[in-house]
């Protein structure tokens, strides 16, 4: 369960986008590496104290390494300011029923201002959608779209797998500039937009964003456990159906990699033939890229050949990905790998944008 710390802040580090980086000093002298997200608990600051929940990083798990900051006992932030309508104010409570939970205004919640278009919208129209198990995929297809449609309007539709605030993704930060906006559905908070489900997120996308392509992911630091079905990134085969039932079309960003030292993420992963091959119900392209090394495509071909009664298996050439991904503006890093450690799997999902982006065309 929970594994509560407390101590004094001792200095500030790195910020971004809704998160800071703090030194806390506990009673004993020792230091931890602290992250808080001022719109939940306030802005702290050297001095204050701190309560920490430590457990991830006690026990060495998840991305980041960070103790979270639960609250800052002594300096309170105050009321978020309240509109004298209560139909002004948003309903929607995310992470729900932990002592966190955030209350947000709905994208389609009657206050809000999309509420009309959204009530209305009965699809996404054609939305080209890639799907993709990891977050570290998501600057890599985004630099596939834009290697071909550098003013295509991407959307980011942060699903609740991982790291639910969006504020704990530097990535996401850092891609900003590049992107539409961000959705957050489900029980993840923080995007531009909030969603209740994948559904209205996507229709948000395409109606409120006028987004030309989406990518669909869960956040940092996903969850399994080693086996078929205990892995978040299983719900990437639910997105592909709720794209299929809203008009929209999948792309699906395979994970493939000859780097990955667990057998059964070699090739292709076996979350993605999971996904793909058991959970999602509706069609999608599937995007293999071209000139893998010769015995990785083998492997991918023979992977994928039962996936293909359902699925479109699409070869994507890949002149100039090589190049937009290292032009990426955020690293690159997947299970700490980076680009030229498991080129493969960056370069999967840049052919899966660029085939998305050919799809939006």
């Amino acid at each position: 369960m929970v594994r509560w710390r407390a101590g004094t802040v001792t200095a500030l580090r790195r910020e971004w986008t809704g998160a800071i980086e703090l030194d806390v000093t506990l009673a004993d002298g020792t230091t931890m590496r602290a992250l808080a997200y001022p719109h939940l608990v306030g802005r702290p600051a050297p001095g204050d104290r701190v309560l920490l929940n430590a457990g991830a990083l006690l026990m060495g798990l998840g991305t980041g390494g960070y103790a979270l900051v639960v609250a800052l006992p002594d300096r309170l932030p105050p009321d978020p300011p309240q509109a004298g309508d209560t139909r002004d104010a948003g309903h929607l409570v995310k992470a729900r029923y932990t002592p966190l939970q955030p209350i947000l205004l709905g994208v389609d919640e009657e206050a809000s201002p999309h509420r009309e278009v959204l009530a209305a919208a009965e699809d996404v129209a054609g939305l080209p959608v890639v799907t993709a198990d990891l977050h570290s995929a998501l600057p890599a297809i985004l630099a596939g779209i834009h290697a071909d449609a550098p003013d295509a309007r991407v959307a980011y539709l942060l699903t609740d797998g991982g790291a639910l605030p969006a504020w704990f993704s530097r990535a996401l930060d850092g891609l900003r500039g590049r992107l539409a906006g961000t959705v957050s559905v489900g029980q993840a908070f923080g995007g531009d937009l909030e969603a209740t489900t994948v559904h209205s997120g996507l229709l948000a996308a395409r109606h409120v964003l006028a987004a030309d392509v989406v990518i669909c992911a869960q956040g940092p630091g996903n969850l399994g456990t080693g086996t078929r079905w205990g892995y978040s990134g299983v719900a990437v085969g639910e997105a592909v159906n709720a794209v299929a039932a809203l008009g929209g079309k999948p792309v699906g960003s395979l994970r493939i990699s000859d780097a990955d030292p667990r057998p059964r993420h070699r090739g292709v992963s076996h979350h993605s033939l999971t996904a793909y091959g058991r959970v999602a119900l509706a069609p999608a392209d599937l995007v293999v890229p071209d000139g893998l090394p010769a015995a990785l495509a083998d492997d991918v071909d023979t992977a994928l050949a039962p996936l293909a009664g359902r699925h479109r298996i699409v070869r994507v050439p890949t002149d100039g990905l090589d190049a937009a991904l290292r032009a990426s503006p955020v690293p690159l890093s997947t299970m700490g790998r980076g680009l030229d450690a498991d080129h493969a799997y960056f370069l999967a999902a840049a052919a899966a944008g660029r085939h998305a982006a050919a799809l939006a065309r």
